[in-house]
């Protein structure tokens, strides 16, 4: 059988573009016991990976030049040698950006599309879910009346600590860019104040309008000058959860900014970056708590999503020009 596949035919010097990738075809192995033959169905693309297309040291290795990219997948299963997976049933796993490809049954989850849409489990009850709730829930750790403030608030992870930081009796404050964006957030997320920074002259004085009351929680997912002027305005014994820093990923070199150590000294204060594997031995309690509230109406979502395998780069760069609102995926 003959499957597509995309591949990292050069490493991106800056911001990413098409011409990193190229589309292949290759001719599939046929099944071995215990392997499947997978479907992709919906193809997740995420902020980490343009880290992976740098040949450098991280917390996971990097892409390798013509090999596939690489990320969270759902799948739908064809064929099966294995007894624990059957034909029709739904997986996800981290596979290759290939349109089918064979897999050891053991390296896929199955996933009950009952509970919710098969592509919610790349976003609220995937990695973006998760990395949200444990890092607002164990870094965070709100209380009632804080004052929490998001930034990425309209991205796959911004959405879901919104909204969690409400359920836990928070004000919340996103930022985030355009007006399609503000809106959103206040009318269907229920932010309190969203500050659209691609229309704020002085995002220093707008954090300071937004937040009377000083910052008690600040979940960054953008870093760059942003989060400096989040930082300024953090209350004693704050919290900072260290998510992402997509603002940051394309550059060349490594930008000087304020010294923010005289800040986290001087109010008590906590910064604590994370990765979601860190968490791994507790994602069922994680996807339980954020089903519940899914079904009961607490958590809304949003998703962007493009159709078509061969969409994928574009998906990719689009993350990085704020193409999407809420969780991207392709859909194959």
């Amino acid at each position: 059988m003959i499957a597509k596949q995309i591949i990292l035919s050069s490493r991106p010097s800056g911001f990413p573009s098409i011409n990193n990738f190229s589309e292949i075809s290759i001719e599939l192995p046929q099944l071995l016991t215990g392997e499947v033959l997978l479907q992709g169905v919906f193809y997740s693309v995420d902020p980490y990976m343009r880290g992976r297309m740098n040949n450098t040291e991280s917390y996971i290795s990097p892409f390798e030049i013509n090999e596939p990219i690489s990320g969270g997948v759902v799948a739908k299963v064809v064929a099966s040698n294995a007894t624990s997976l059957l034909p029709g049933d739904f997986v996800i796993g981290m596979l290759p950006w290939q349109t089918h490809m064979v897999v050891d049954a053991n390296a896929v989850k199955k996933i009950d599309t009952h509970i919710a849409p098969a592509s919610y489990y790349l976003g609220i009850l995937g990695m973006p879910g998760l990395t949200a709730y444990f890092g607002l829930i164990d870094i965070g750790q709100p209380k009632v009346g804080e004052t929490v403030v998001v930034s990425g608030a309209a991205g796959a992870v911004g959405v879901v600590v919104g909204q969690i930081a409400k359920i836990m009796g928070c004000k919340v404050i996103g930022i985030a860019g355009g007006t399609e964006k503000i809106t959103i957030l206040k009318n269907e997320f229920h932010f309190d104040e969203v500050i659209d920074y691609k229309n704020t002259v002085n995002i220093n004085k707008a954090i300071q309008m937004a937040c009377p009351n000083g910052i008690d929680i600040y979940f960054d997912n953008v870093g760059g000058e942003i989060s400096d002027a989040v930082i300024r305005q953090i209350n004693y014994s704050a919290r900072i959860v260290l998510c992402g820093q997509i603002a940051l990923y394309n550059d060349h070199t490594t930008p000087i900014g304020p010294r923010l150590q005289p800040i986290l000294l001087t109010k008590s204060a906590l910064m604590q970056g994370f990765i979601i594997s860190n968490y791994a031995n507790r994602f069922s309690e994680g996807i339980t708590q954020l089903s519940e509230w899914l079904k009961d109406g607490k958590l809304q979502y949003k998703e962007t999503i493009l159709h078509g395998f061969h969409q994928l780069p574009e998906a990719f760069i689009g993350l990085f020009v704020g193409k999407n609102l809420g969780k991207m995926i392709v859909e194959a």
